[in-house]
């Protein structure tokens, strides 16, 4: 695990769009399993305004690891934010973005989502290996959308699941926790200090931090990275 603590927002995007740039450079095809959020929203225009034109898109395959159940205009669709605030802006091929269908039934695009991993994502100790999945973390310790009343969620057998918001009621689809950890990186992005208390207990281990998915986030590859900003770092010095 290694941690990178930077003052404000606008740093963590900035810092992890020069990540990102520098892993898609670093291979010839990068598979990216994508997250909501209001970090990802920075950083994707951070990207979009500074790396557009620097970037080989063609070699980009971006994915979602979690989706509202609504439809892809809808504001709270994690792929319609995308759309705003990156994949408008770029030249990158339609063929290599895989989004999961929020209007369609829970149940069957969770299935239908898991088949699309399967097929175009490379096989690895049979299961589907990201090069790269992005990772927020809710005030409850959730990610993804697996959430603490139901993290056995997170050990299901298949590559995507149906879950339900514990306070909304809303459907979402959202991959599972043989997914993350096959990765072979796993950045989190945690920002604001609401997240501070959920952040010290998963860095340090804390008993507690057991009842929280966030905590189970530990791949194969041992390229695990928390991107934190001061306010979200705070308990931990």
């Amino acid at each position: 695990m290694e941690l990178k603590t930077f003052k404000n927002k606008k740093e963590v995007a900035e810092n992890f769009a020069q990540y990102l740039i520098d892993l898609i450079s670093q291979n010839d095809k990068l598979h990216i399993a994508l997250s909501g959020g209001s970090t990802p929203k920075v950083i994707f225009d951070v990207i979009s305004e500074n790396y557009k034109n620097k970037i080989d898109w063609s070699k980009v395959y971006f994915y979602w690891g979690d989706e509202r159940l609504v439809p892809p205009t809808d504001n709270e669709s994690n792929f319609k934010m995308t759309v705003d605030h990156l994949l408008s802006k770029i030249s990158i091929p339609e063929e290599n973005i895989f989004r999961i269908k929020g209007e369609n039934d829970p149940e069957t695009e969770a299935i239908r989502y898991s088949k699309v991993l399967a097929n175009q994502l490379p096989i690895v100790d049979d299961v589907p290996q990201f090069d790269l999945v992005i990772l927020g973390m809710g005030d409850d310790g959730h990610t993804a959308s697996i959430f603490p009343y139901n993290i056995e969620l997170w050990d299901a057998d298949e590559n995507c699941v149906v879950a339900i918001h514990p306070d909304s009621g809303q459907k979402r689809v959202s991959i599972t926790g043989k997914i993350i950890n096959n990765a072979k990186n796993v950045a989190f992005l945690v920002t604001g200090a609401t997240k501070a208390e959920k952040v010290r207990e998963i860095i340090n281990l804390d008993k507690i931090a057991e009842l929280y998915p966030a905590s189970l986030v530990a791949p194969k590859s041992e390229n695990l990275i928390w991107f934190l900003d001061e306010d979200a770092a705070e308990e931990l010095f």
